[in-house]
């Protein structure tokens, strides 16, 4: 069995082609923005002002695209974790984190979705960055857990789907009828320890 090859679009140097990509990723962003990740590639090519195949020589795929799309979000949350973890209120760090991973994975409408699905699909585009969350996630639990302020029996997974639940929630709901933070505040009390009388 060979490994699969993971094309992971990255910024040419100069040129011409340089402009295409940036062109290319502004262009997609206010097409997902607009439309959700099934947004029409057409539509972005020629929002970019270049041909269909420009795009496919920088992003081979849908996936690739919104990946180099969601990828500087993703540091930025992965180093939020890092600062955390040094973080005294094991459980505040903990809410505070998972309430920036929803932001990131409901940036886009049908984000959370492809989130899920690209975790459990190795050899796609985002899978090594849903493990860099699922990671920081569960090192964030772990701490909380270890100060007894979230129960023993909540695993990385579990916490994961409460993310992307509530990042679904945000992203399918109208703003104004958006209660993405209600049942995120609900799961997360769930799985708190009450703090001995």
């Amino acid at each position: 069995m060979t490994d699969t090859v993971v094309h992971i679009a990255q910024r040419p140097k100069r040129g011409d082609a340089a402009r295409n990509y940036d062109a290319l990723l502004l262009a997609a962003r206010s097409e997902f923005e607009s439309h959700g990740t099934s947004a029409s590639l057409t539509d972005v090519a020629t929002r970019a002002g270049v041909a269909i195949g420009t795009l496919y020589r920088h992003f081979p795929t849908r996936e690739t695209l919104i990946e180099a799309l969601t990828r500087d979000s993703l540091h930025g949350l992965i180093r939020h974790a890092e600062e955390l973890e040094s973080s005294s209120e094991a459980e505040a760090a903990l809410r505070e984190w998972v309430a920036h991973a929803v932001d990131h994975a409901s940036v886009f409408r049908g984000l959370a979705a492809l989130l899920s699905e690209e975790f459990y699909r190795e050899g796609t585009p985002n899978h090594a960055a849903c493990e860099q969350m699922h990671g920081a996630a569960e090192r964030l639990l772990a701490r909380a857990q270890a100060a007894r302020t979230v129960r023993d029996s909540v695993t990385s997974d579990e916490l994961w789907s409460i993310i992307l639940s509530a990042a679904w929630i945000r992203e399918t709901s109208p703003a104004e009828a958006d209660r993405s933070n209600v049942v995120l505040r609900f799961a997360l009390d769930g799985i708190t320890v009450a703090p001995t009388p």
